[in-house]
This record gives C-alpha cells, structure tokens and sequence, in this order.
C-alpha cells in the first residue's frame, strides 16, 4: 500500500509498467487521474487492474493535483477483496464504481476527510481486511502454485508444480487461469520480469540481471522487457513508474 499525491502541474504521459499484481486505486483528490488504455479508451476515477496491466508499453496515465492511495492486491485474496474474480479483468482496467457501486463514492468522501496518510492506510487497511473476510479465498491449490512461482521469481518449471499438485498441466492452466486471470506460465513470465526490470532500475549490468534471473541470455531478457514495457533494458532503468518503488514499495 502507499500513498501518492502530484501538486502542480499535470504529469504527462507516465508509462505503467506491468506488475503481478491486482492495482486498486483509490482517488480522492481535487481532480482525478487519467489512465489511456492501449485502445485509446480513458478511465478516470478510482481504478482497478487485473495482473500484467499495462503489457505492451501502450498505457498511459497523467494528472493534475491527484491524491490516491495505491494497492498492490495478491491475485490469490483479490477475488474475494473485490467481490470479482482477477480472471474477469483479463489485464484490463476496471471503474470501480462498477464494481462497488455507492460505496466507491462513500470511500472517496472518507478518504478525503481523514487529514493524514496514516489514516488513510489504516481506513484502507480494515476496509480491506472486512472485505476478505467476508469472502472465501481462492482454491489452496491455486495458491499454493502461485507462491511458489512468486518465491521462485519465476525460474519455476510447470510441469513440476503440476506434478507436485498431483494434477495434469491441463488442469493446471485451467484452473490457475481461472483464478488468477493469466496462465501459469505467463505468471511465471511476469514474475521473473518484474525482478529483473528492478534489478535494472538499481544499475545492475543488463547481462548480469540476464544471468542470474533466469534467462537463456541478455537477448532474451532484451526481448522481455520490450514485450511487457514496450522499451530496451537500457530506456525502462528510467522509467518513473518503477524508480519511485523503492520509496513506495520497500522491499523487507
């Protein structure tokens, strides 16, 4: 969770970068932001994104006096927080009045009326907690092979955890897809970028991140990176979206 606020001038043209994870964004500021989707649609308001969002390099967000807090949501608990399925976003970008209804408008009221950002991450905080608890979490199994892909980073054979589960890779796919929204191996996929994208941010050598996250060789990696960011190793280093994760996603 972390909270985000662009005084001043309008941001132009930030590049979401894609993530394993379901996005929520709150909004309650003065004006909200906008977010491009690849097809050119605009979303405005408080926002939800399924798991890989943003693939591609073509999403775009900017804003002027945007205030939000930011939720990074486990695909494995964020169908029973959202009360939807991750598989129902497809990667795509959700309002969340359509999803909440009335009590998207009652949380940007609140969130607005609380006067520090600790309260706001503790509103934020048990508003979720009630939501998951009132809701079954997904199947263990599911779970289980999508940690495993997550403390693996991504360097995770299919065919293993299929075997492990007891299961066919069919079955695998098709009930990892279900729940997860992405198949196991682009999950997989996603993982492993997503630790060699920030290894990146930090200066590390392209062929070093290359050798030691999983890929058969610095082509590959190269080959990745524009995939999901739409850039080159060497351009997506700078990328806003990513640079600010250090302050708003410390890692433990």
């Amino acid at each position: 969770m972390a909270g985000f606020r662009v005084p001043g001038p309008p941001v132009g043209g930030l590049r979401m970068v894609p993530h394993p994870a379901v996005m929520l964004i709150l909004e309650f500021g003065a004006s909200p932001s906008t977010v491009e989707d690849d097809a050119g649609r605009r979303h405005r308001g408080s926002l939800v994104a399924g798991p890989g969002f943003g693939s591609g390099g073509g999403v775009r967000a900017w804003g002027e006096h945007v205030e939000c807090v930011q939720v990074r949501l486990s695909p494995v608990v964020a169908g029973a927080v959202l009360g939807v399925c991750p598989a129902d976003l497809a990667g795509s970008l959700v309002s969340l009045d359509d999803l909440w209804g009335k009590e998207a408008s009652r949380i940007r009221e609140r969130l607005s009326e609380l006067s520090s950002w600790e309260d706001r991450f503790a509103f934020t905080d048990a508003l979720l907690a009630r939501r998951l608890e009132a809701r079954s979490p997904v199947d263990p199994a599911v779970a289980w092979a999508w940690n495993r892909i997550v403390v693996g980073r991504g360097r995770v054979r299919i065919d293993r955890l299929a075997a492990e589960l007891g299961w066919s890779r069919k079955r695998l796919w098709s009930r990892f897809h279900s729940y997860i929204g992405i198949p196991p191996k682009s999950a997989a996929k996603l993982v492993r970028f997503d630790h060699a994208v920030h290894r990146l941010v930090t200066g590390e050598d392209a062929a070093q991140v290359a050798a030691n996250g999983g890929y058969y060789d610095q082509s590959h990696l190269h080959r990745d990176v524009m995939a999901f960011t739409g850039t080159t190793p060497a351009t997506v280093s700078g990328e806003p979206f990513l640079t600010v994760d250090g302050r708003a996603w410390p890692i433990p």
